[in-house]
């Protein structure tokens, strides 16, 4: 299978006859995201992501909100080169992974996938968390994180209706991030979109008091106060961050925030 959905390469439904004995290390950390400038963002993140990272929408027909974690088209600025992750908080996307559902055409039905390409796997089950047990049971791993797939999936829904609000209301408009480097040199950030301050201003208070009321008006703020973190994007273009201590490294079971 080609890649797809970002760092995922080989999506393939779980099983307890193909992954019977295979498990997910416990040292696996994060360098299949180290080629990636940005991952899709739920809502729920909104409170954390908005201290550590841009918040800003894609562009395509089904508006959805990403996390800006690079400057390049292939690098991010919060995987070391060691696997660590460089900041407080970790996007639900990330975390979730090597784990995915995929929908049946009719999009009824959902199966929990696990990408076979990812370094972190031991498919002889010696080391880290098992999928199944000797019985051909999930193992309570296995459970929880189909626990969080599902949290993950429901909150997709009601980030995808947000889009709807942003796109409903005509308040979001292409932008770019002019970047000038401590070097001198400059570059710039395209292919997103934000929420127009002018557009926002000019919506009339029945809008306004609907966007209240559904908790949109407090998203937009989140996005729109996040987007002073591109300064720190740039700062760690030049000031690596440190090394991730072993204390610090987040177990695959963590709620979606």
């Amino acid at each position: 299978m080609s890649k797809q959905l970002l760092f995922y390469e080989l999506v393939t439904p779980i099983s307890n006859t193909r992954h019977a004995k295979w498990s997910v290390r416990a040292d696996a950390r994060y360098k299949f995201a180290a080629e990636s400038n940005a991952v899709p963002l739920m809502t729920v993140e909104f409170i954390a992501a908005a201290h550590e990272f841009p918040i800003v929408f894609s562009t395509a027909d089904n508006v959805l909100p990403v996390a800006v974690i690079g400057l390049d088209a292939d690098k991010s600025l919060f995987v070391a080169n060691d696997g660590s992750w460089g900041s407080s908080y970790i996007p639900a996307f990330v975390r979730r992974y090597p784990f995915v559902f995929s929908a049946s055409e009719d999009g009824k039905t959902l199966t929990l996938c696990i990408d076979e390409s990812f370094e972190g796997l031991d498919r002889k089950g010696k080391s880290g968390q098992r999928l199944f047990d000797d019985a051909g049971v999930r193992t309570p791993y296995l459970e929880s994180m189909l626990q969080f797939a599902n949290a993950f999936q429901g909150e997709h829904q009601r980030t995808r209706q947000f889009g709807e609000i942003l796109k409903g209301l005509d308040i979001l408009e292409p932008s770019e991030a002019k970047i000038a480097l401590p070097d001198g040199t400059s570059r710039s950030l395209t292919g997103f979109q934000c929420v127009s301050r002018a557009k926002l201003k000019e919506l009339n208070p029945d809008k306004l008091a609907g966007m209240l009321a559904n908790g949109a008006l407090e998203l937009i703020y989140l996005h729109l106060y996040s987007m002073r973190n591109f300064d720190d994007l740039v700062r760690k273009l030049t000031v690596p961050p440190p090394p991730e201590p072993a204390a610090r490294r987040e177990a695959p079971t963590q709620s979606m925030t």
